[in-house]
């Protein structure tokens, strides 16, 4: 018989309870935002906020956290349906709607972790300065994974004392190759990590 204690046998108790108090928004449900948080609820963290206005589309499917029965959906609901899948024991909140500088603080109030995973670099931005001058959140921000170019050149690194940015430590010469899954994902893998790393109270890096 499934039960809470079964999925999260393989973490310590110390550990699972302080994610399972966690909360984490994410600010955006494409190839970062919906990877994230697939290993954030695999991870057990408690309580996930996803914020995105887009539907599923088939150009998503190659690096994105979808399938075919998804397109056409709002990205938050199969999302949401996916998360509570894989685990039915944490609050999954969603709101399909943009993210702008005016309304980012109120949308993640409650949620002083916040994954950055959003497409454009004005809205990246945005949603970044609001969240910092608010001073109520710590931002796990993402930047460059295009292509296939050397894993290992994905790295976190804490630019600000409550903002962490992950992705290429140098200009990558891969990016004509476009998103490939491989990369993204493992930047999404790093955000997820910090996110856990935070929740844990491991703020150095």
């Amino acid at each position: 018989m499934f039960t809470k204690i079964a999925q999260y046998e393989r973490n310590l108790p110390d550990v699972q309870d302080k994610l399972t108090r966690g909360a984490v928004g994410i600010g955006g449900a494409g190839g970062l935002g919906s990877n994230i948080a697939v290993m954030l609820a695999r991870s057990g963290v408690g309580k996930l906020l996803i914020v995105d206005y887009d539907k599923v589309e088939p150009g998503n499917l190659n690096r994105q956290h979808y399938s075919h029965s998804h397109i056409g959906q709002y990205k938050t609901d199969a999302l949401k349906a996916q998360l509570t899948q894989i685990n039915p024991h944490i609050e999954v909140r969603t709101l399909t709607e943009i993210i702008t500088a005016d309304n980012a603080a109120s949308i993640f109030a409650g949620y002083g972790i916040v994954c950055e995973a959003l497409d454009a670099p004005e809205c990246k931005a945005a949603l970044v300065n609001a969240l910092l001058q608010s001073g109520e959140h710590r931002v796990i921000a993402a930047s460059g994974m295009y292509g296939v170019g050397d894993a290992n050149q994905i790295k976190t690194a804490r630019k600000l004392a409550n903002l962490y940015v992950c992705g290429d430590s140098e200009p990558s010469q891969h990016g004509a190759v476009g998103f490939m899954a491989p990369r993204v994902t493992i930047c999404a893998g790093h955000q997820a990590n910090m996110a856990l790393r935070l929740l844990l109270g491991e703020e150095r890096i």
